[in-house]
């Protein structure tokens, strides 16, 4: 195997709380680090709770076309169809890309126990083809094409994920509902606001990246993940199981930071940038 096949990089970043602020602008820096990133030969890649519709602007803006996307917090993997398009600025097209793996599940049961505890929240879930399909008005989520529907409609097909906005409650009575309840059937993760996000059993973003990383050849060693929230954890715990490195941005939840390998500066910070420049 030669040097440059060992040394390249698969490098996933998270998306809200690590290259986005709240407020949906860019940690300082991104852009210039994610493109000496590429320099190096390295593949920088997203792995996010989004779905594709709330992906592909971001990695736009980023001037990234990898070869593989992580959405819906690994229950879907966008790939990347013929070679990227040429940048042209910031009207530059958008690379072409295919739902090219995608886990469901039925969340008929799930939607009815959330129900029976959360009567008033609000309710989203994503189907294997990417219609997303809602209950009622979610502040701070992209809404664009998806589709208003009464709640029984939501279980009518197998989704890739269930998503659950209750403003009347908190990170920690959420934690709390889901110990009581007993989610057993599938997996999830409270977001940094009052949000659960439900995705099929077994499946994280870990579950998605250890496919990428095969197919694309890297070395388990030669793993880069950064992020800031709990459903982080999972590939934080694959990366370093392997040899690879796990970073924590500096304002994410104590019990986040606890699992990384190291903890680079906040988001406001630029503490993505201060990694990748440092390849």
């Amino acid at each position: 195997m030669s040097t440059a096949t060992t040394e390249r990089m698969l490098i996933a970043l998270d998306v809200d709380g690590t290259v986005l602020l709240e407020d949906e602008t860019l940690s300082p820096g991104v852009v210039e680090a994610v493109a000496h990133a590429h320099r190096a030969g390295h593949e920088v890649m997203l792995a996010t709770g989004r779905s594709w519709e709330g992906t592909r602007g971001i990695q736009h803006v980023l001037d990234l076309a990898p070869e593989y996307a992580v959405c819906s917090n690994g229950a879907v993997i966008m790939k990347r169809v013929g070679a990227p398009r040429q940048a042209r600025g910031p009207k530059a097209d958008e690379s072409v890309y295919e739902r090219f793996q995608v886990e469901t599940f039925d969340p008929t049961e799930v939607l009815a126990l959330l129900r029976d505890h959360l009567p008033d929240a609000r309710y989203m879930v994503e189907l294997a083809d990417g219609q997303r399909l809602y209950t009622e008005q979610m502040d701070d989520w992209n809404l664009a094409q998806a589709k208003r529907v009464p709640f029984d409609e939501l279980s009518a097909q197998p989704v890739c994920r269930v998503v659950v906005v209750s403003p009347d409650e908190t990170n920690q009575d959420f934690l709390e509902l889901v110990a009581r309840i007993g989610l057993n059937e599938v997996s999830y993760a409270v977001g940094w606001s009052a949000w659960l996000d439900i995705a099929p059993q077994g499946v994280d973003k870990s579950t998605a990246l250890e496919k990428v990383r095969t197919w694309l050849g890297v070395e388990p060693e030669q793993v880069l993940v950064m992020g800031d929230g709990r459903n982080d954890v999972g590939m934080f715990r694959w990366a370093q199981a392997h040899g690879g490195r796990a970073i924590a941005m500096a304002q994410g939840p104590d019990e986040v930071r606890r699992e990384a390998g190291e903890i680079t500066a906040s988001v406001h910070a630029g503490g993505v940038a201060d990694i990748l420049r440092g390849l």
